[in-house]
């Protein structure tokens, strides 16, 4: 199947969509959620405007990016001056809580399925709103996680007590030196287990999930299956979009769902079996 032309089907009657993605929902068997970026936006994890500037300004003024992620590229002069921006960062994006419920939204609708989730974010959402640790899939990373930079070795490293000690701790707008993480195996600097490059590191954790995936997919093969895509948009399409379709139109059991504001479309091929919705993620949680 040819997934690299697909269609836009933009929602012309919202109403009959939803009823037929309630009525997927109850008929399915399995539910495959895979999410992007656009989950998280819905639910208020926004990186420019408002909430940047409540964070960053002082960032904002000197260095004169306008929103997180240019501020994650940014080649600052000192490590000091990198891990004060990065801590902040991190802390905002990983150890709170998103301002919107959606993702304990999207729990209570699938929490009775034999459900699980593959995504690309690594903001943690999905453990923090409760779903079961077993059933989830970071293919990216965790901002929760550092690496050796290097890296020495395959395992990464909880920060939340680092993160925090550096928050409680910059002055200037830099962390002190002594708290600088370092790789407690060779002395190198420690970086954020995300993935950018060949160097990031897939530890046990990575690889077990990895196979708990790949193994429920297996086990579901030709059952009754929903493939929920959530604010996928074509960054990584071989991760979720691209699968998703080519195994929904694989199984003629299966329905394909997407919704992402601004970028929902579906291969012909599997169009009578999708259900596509151009809307915020949270305001379809709450109609269903």
């Amino acid at each position: 199947m040819s997934i690299r032309t697909p269609i836009l089907r933009y929602t012309k009657n919202c109403s009959d969509d939803i009823a037929r993605l309630r009525s997927a929902l109850s008929n399915a068997d399995s539910v495959v959620v895979g999410a992007g970026a656009g989950l998280s936006t819905s639910a208020g994890f926004v990186y420019g405007g408002e909430r940047f500037r409540a964070h960053f300004a002082d960032f904002e003024a000197k260095y004169g990016f306008h929103d997180m992620y240019s501020g994650g590229f940014y080649p600052y002069g000192t490590p000091e001056e990198f891990w004060c921006y990065w801590s902040r960062y991190i802390f905002i994006n990983r150890y709170e809580d998103p301002p919107k419920p959606v993702y304990s939204e999207l729990l209570s609708l699938i929490r009775d399925k034999d459900y699980f989730v593959i995504t690309t974010n690594v903001d943690h959402c999905f453990q923090k709103a409760g779903f079961d640790k077993s059933r989830l899939f970071y293919t990216q990373g965790d901002y929760g996680l550092f690496q050796c930079s290097v890296p020495c070795c395959r395992k990464t490293f909880d920060n939340e007590d680092a993160i925090r000690k550096m928050i409680s701790a910059e002055r200037d707008m830099r962390i002190p030196t002594k708290l600088l993480p370092v790789c407690p195996n060779c002395g190198r600097p420690l970086t954020m287990n995300l993935r950018s490059d060949d160097r990031f590191v897939e530890d046990d954790g990575w690889r077990a999930a990895a196979g708990r995936y790949t193994e429920f997919i297996k086990s579901h093969r030709g059952g009754r299956v929903l493939f929920l895509e959530l604010g996928v948009g074509y960054n990584t399409p071989g991760i979720i979009k691209y699968p998703f379709c080519r195994l929904t139109a694989e199984n003629p059991n299966a329905v394909y769902v997407c919704i992402n504001l601004g970028e929902s479309s579906a291969p012909e091929q599997i169009a009578d079996r999708s259900i596509i919705l151009n809307a915020d993620i949270g305001e379809i949680l709450d109609m269903l």
